[in-house]
Formats: structure tokens, sequence, C-alpha cells
């Protein structure tokens, strides 16, 4: 039984209809025309939740985000972020299509890339190791993308669906744009050596915790890896 497919307890969907056509709400059957409040469906917000509250795409993104922060990939299903955004499982499918669409779109509104490319390209071209290193370290340091990025980072070690999402997009999205923005041969190659040596800092300093590294202040570590950068994205 696909995600679609009504709750289990033989709760109807929407437009289902009964004798001669009419829907159960409109024929009045049921508890409704005994005078009794039915009962919402589940995964179905209240119209005033949903008029106060923020678009139904927004709360779902949302609602993935956290779902895979503290379930991981494996465990976070189309059904689960539904029921947590307060709305049907068909809602998020009709939006992003299948689980792998709604972790792709998590992590692109962990990042925001269309504000990220131009911070990070804008400014002298000697300057972009800087700017890179800046702004990766600065991401990881908030809490509230840090622990949604690590949940992301440990997806992708176990699961290789999650690996493809965010492969594809810190490298083809964020990285290689840049690369390719300043003209520079092997973009692909250089961006994956930039991924390597930022995700290896991530890795000892938020997941291991290794010290120094860990304790290190992160304009320390800004001024020490940019050179690298530097030398990785823009070929000087």
């Amino acid at each position: 039984m696909t995600e679609e497919t009504t709750e289990a307890g033989g709760a109807a969907t929407e437009g289902t209809t009964g004798t001669g056509g009419a829907s159960a709400e409109e024929t009045g059957t049921g508890k409704a025309a005994a005078g009794e409040t039915a009962p919402r469906r589940r995964g179905r917000p209240s119209r005033k939740a949903a008029a106060d509250g923020p678009d139904a795409r927004t709360r779902i993104l949302e609602a993935a985000r956290t779902e895979f922060a503290e379930r991981g990939y494996d465990k976070t299903s189309v059904r689960g972020i539904a029921k947590a955004a307060g709305v049907d499982a068909a809602l998020v499918h009709h939006y992003f299509g299948t689980k792998d669409g709604v972790f792709a779109a998590a992590v692109e509104l962990t990042f925001e890339p269309a504000l990220v490319l131009p911070a990070v390209l804008d400014g002298p071209p000697e300057g972009l190791g800087e700017r890179l290193a800046a702004f990766f370290l600065s991401v990881w340091e908030d809490p509230a993308t840090r622990t949604p990025l690590l949940a992301i980072l440990r997806s992708a070690v176990t699961h290789e669906a999650a690996a493809n999402v965010l492969r594809d997009f810190v490298l083809r999205r964020l990285l290689e744009r840049i690369a390719a923005e300043l003209d520079v041969p092997d973009p692909t190659l250089r961006a994956e050596l930039a991924a390597s040596h930022m995700l290896g800092i991530v890795m000892l300093r938020y997941v291991v915790r290794a010290e120094p590294l860990a304790s290190a202040d992160p304009a320390e570590i800004v001024a020490m890896v940019a050179p690298t950068l530097q030398r990785y994205v823009a070929g000087r």
C-alpha cells in the first residue's frame, strides 16, 4: 500500500461518494448528521492553522528537516513528514515527488544557494577562498543549521540516496558553480577537492570533536584554510 493510500481503519479520502454519487458530508450521514462533530481526518490541518501559519510547502520543508535530523534518512517517511507538518501525505508527493525530493529540498533550505552564491562570488577574486571558508564555518557554527546538517551528513554516510543528494547539491550547485564562474580548468575536480577539505574539518570539529580543532576560534580556522581553498577554486 502506498503512502498516498488512505489511513488504515477505513477512513475515506476527500471526494469519495456514497449512494447516489453524493459525498458523506453532502448526505449528512454518520455522526455529522446526528449533530455530533465528526473528527477531523488525521494529517489534515484545521482551516485556522492553514490561514494563520506558514503555507503548506513551508511547513512540509520545516517538518522534513526536523524529521531527518531526529530520525535519520532511513527512519524518516513521507507519511511521518506529512503528519508532523499537519498535511496529507499526498500533498508531500504533490510538491516534492519522493522522499529523495523532500530530502533535496531540505538540504537546499539549509544552504540557501540563491543567497550563498552572490555572497561568496561578490568581491575580489583573490579573497574567494576566505569568503568560502567563512561562509561554510558560519553555517556550521549556527546551532539552528548545524543540527540538520549533521543529520544530512550522517545520512549521506549510511544511505546512498542521501549521499547522491548531498553530492549533487554541494558539488554541482555550489562549489562547481563557483569554480565555473571563474573559468578555471577542471572545475569538478577542484570542487571535489574543496569539498573534501571542508567536510574533513566538519567531521573532526563537529562530529569527532578532536582537540584542539573542536575548540579553535572560527576566525583562526578560516585564516589557515583560506589559502588552500583559494588554490582549489581559483587556481591561485
